[in-house]
């Protein structure tokens, strides 16, 4: 792809960027929100059309005319969010759209079913190919994602954050696959906020910056801290924001919590001032276990203690007024109303501030939403712009601030950095930094090893609904959370 250029309402989102892919290479995009990675790789396929530059394939130059010539033309896109037919068996999602047919256009099952059988041989894939999407995990519905891509024979696969909503050991399942396709001489462009990750599986790394190109890096001559440089544009001396927390007396307490087939006997405690990590394998239970102690999901049995004393919670906004706040997983589904304003969703939590009957008090409300504006450098150009249009790290802050306005003690961040770019996690590692220095006791679940390793206090590990491990500041590794969080004991520790 050479000096791409595309624009929308008169302002550049690319502008004269380069990008090359080499036969069997695994090739990084990186670069913040809004950087024109999606917008590059929208161009790439067909859903948009360049307003200037040329793309080559095999040296020749190619038009591509849609998402249907993108595939014509051997480039394949394995989008965030997964494209299947849940209602579809694998086979028939593998095929949609080109199905073998007999006579009288009718389907050939049968084949269809062989070659699809074929396909997931070849990657060493167990899949059965007649079962629904809809009852597969997240990672094998990736997998189907990928044969599917190979079944166009695709040489350019773009992968984009395939790593998001899996668990350690399906990346790594996942990097096998990649591997492979490798070794078949598929071209891999890879889109991904996660630096370790890009570190392992990339040959070479191409960051943009504000809609044009900085800069392409051999990744095993590059360091994470230089390629964080070249993203934001500044030197970044600490990727994780963390000082020596002040720890207090125990606030937060949990008393053997249980929920039928969901989670058992769940007890932990939290200290003021203190940063408790959750870790564990999808589907372990972490979230289900905060959500039901904030009163979104229900609980069989159990006590939740504050300051020492039981306190009972029956729904919501019991939870908020005893001074707990959750920062969900999914933000766009269940943290804000994407289609309406940062106003709107700042103070979507605290309108009894500023809200008395029909009386809407608007400098309360104004000066609440400028109050987290400016203390997470939120970058929006109004007060009253849709917040669908904010980028994901500045959409995460907006939920922050929503949830801070309702002034808590007891903070849980599920995912609190999932889908944000790098200079957006530094602000919010150092908003929780910050937080647990004012003596509020936090609570983080996450999926990134090294972001619990590096924020936490204490991590405790779940594995099938029960807490399997509990380990202290000077206990932390990778290699001991994946030992509880795979279902070892604490006498093999």
């Amino acid at each position: 792809m050479k000096d791409i250029e595309k624009q929308f309402a008169g302002a550049y989102a690319l502008r004269g960027v380069h990008f090359e892919l080499r036969e069997g290479e695994v090739h990084a995009i990186l670069g913040e929100n809004g950087a024109g990675k999606s917008t590059l790789i929208k161009v790439l396929g067909g859903i948009y059309k360049a307003d200037k530059g040329s793309i080559y394939i095999n040296g020749e130059e190619a038009k591509i005319d849609g998402v249907k010539d993108a595939q014509d033309k051997g480039i394949s896109i394995i989008h965030q969010e997964i494209v299947l037919v849940p209602e579809l068996s694998v086979a028939e999602n593998i095929f949609l759209g080109q199905e073998p047919s007999k006579l009288l256009w009718i389907n050939d099952r049968q084949k269809m079913n062989d070659e699809a059988r074929s396909m997931i041989k070849a990657l060493d894939l167990n899949i059965d190919v007649t079962q629904k999407v809809k009852y597969l995990t997240i990672a094998q519905r990736q997998m189907v994602e990928i044969i599917k891509a190979v079944s166009f024979h695709s040489k350019i696969i773009v992968m984009d954050e395939p790593t998001s909503s899996i668990d350690e050991n399906e990346v790594e399942y996942l990097f096998e696959i990649i591997l492979k396709l490798k070794a078949q001489g598929v071209g891999i462009i890879y889109i991904s906020h996660k630096m370790d990750e890009l570190i392992r599986i990339a040959d070479r790394i191409t960051v943009l910056r504000d809609g044009t190109y900085i800069d392409t890096r051999v990744t095993s001559e590059t360091t994470i801290f230089e390629l964080i440089s070249l993203m934001v544009g500044r030197k970044l001396t600490e990727y994780y924001k963390r000082t020596e927390h002040k720890l207090g007396d125990v606030y937060f307490e949990v008393q053997n919590l249980c929920s039928d087939k969901v989670f058992h006997d769940v007890s932990f405690q939290v200290r003021k001032g203190e940063v408790v990590g959750f870790s564990g394998l999808v589907g372990a239970g972490r979230s289900e276990i905060m959500k039901a102690i904030f009163k979104v999901d229900s609980m069989d049995s159990g006590k939740v203690l504050i300051a020492g004393k039981e306190v009972r919670l029956r729904n919501v906004r019991d939870a908020i007024r005893h001074g707990i706040a959750l920062i969900p997983e999914d933000r766009k589904k269940e943290g804000l109303v994407l289609k309406n304003t940062v106003t709107f969703n700042l103070t979507l939590a605290v309108q009894d501030k500023f809200k008395k009957g029909l009386i809407v008090h608007t400098k309360i409300r104004d000066e609440i939403v400028d109050k987290y504006i400016h203390a997470f450098s939120i970058k929006t150009p109004s007060p009253n712009q849709l917040t669908n249009n904010l980028s994901g790290g500045n959409q995460q802050k907006v939920v922050l601030g929503k949830w801070l306005a309702t002034d808590p003690k007891i903070l849980i961040l599920d995912e609190p950095t999932r889908g944000v770019d790098v200079g957006a996690k530094g602000d919010i590692y150092e908003i929780i930094d910050n937080l647990a220095n004012e003596g509020m006791a936090v609570i983080v679940i996450s999926s990134e090893l090294p972001e619990l390793i590096n924020m936490c206090d204490r991590i405790y590990i779940v594995c099938e609904g029960k807490i399997a491990g509990e380990l202290n500041r000077d206990e932390f590794s990778q290699e001991k959370i994946m030992h509880f969080a795979t279902g070892g004991t604490y006498e093999e520790h």
